[in-house]
């Protein structure tokens, strides 16, 4: 069965590979005669020209904004913090992370009791506390005011002001 099989497929394969296919190149061959192919050009290539930056007094875009520590220093004045002072344990804290939970009041001055990491804390106006120098001017029965001072992007020192909430009833909720 399997030679019988081999034997036709050969037969089939010599009888497509005959010599009776001339007409078919010559067709071909006259088909192809008039057949152009048609390819646009190439666009024309403009020369580079570079355009210098001219804006005349505005900052070099490709250089740092900030002003070296040399020529600040020559510039004296403005707000800078004092890095002299020893440093009030609730400055190592973000403000984010202190909790106003009470206040109090001893001979005329106002005391807030501030909440971190399970410990509480006396501070008064006038103390320093949060991680951008930030000095306490107003303590009242509902908030604690704070005057920060923070670099903007050229490195100047500015101030903000910052208040902390007081939170209540917040221990017993999780």
């Amino acid at each position: 069965m399997r030679t019988l099989a081999i034997v036709l497929t050969s037969f089939a394969l010599a009888a497509c590979s005959g010599g009776d296919n001339e007409d078919l190149r010559q067709w071909m061959n006259e088909a192809g005669k008039n057949i152009k192919g048609k390819i646009p050009p190439l666009p024309e290539v403009k020369p580079y020209e570079p355009v210098p930056y001219d804006a005349g007094n505005l900052i070099d875009p490709f250089k740092p904004a900030k002003v070296s520590p040399e020529q600040k220093k020559s510039s004296g004045g403005g707000l800078q913090p004092d890095t002299d002072r020893p440093r009030e344990p609730l400055e190592s804290f973000p403000l984010e992370s202190l909790k106003y939970v009470g206040v109090m009041t001893k001979k005329n001055t106002s005391y807030a009791i501030i909440l971190v990491d399970g410990s509480l804390y006396q501070v008064r106006v006038g103390n320093y506390m949060g991680q951008n120098f930030g000095v306490i001017t107003k303590i009242t029965e509902s908030e604690v005011a704070l005057k920060e001072l923070t670099q903007d992007s050229a490195g100047d020192w500015v101030e903000r002001t910052s208040e902390i909430l007081l939170q209540q009833g917040q221990e017993g909720k999780k």
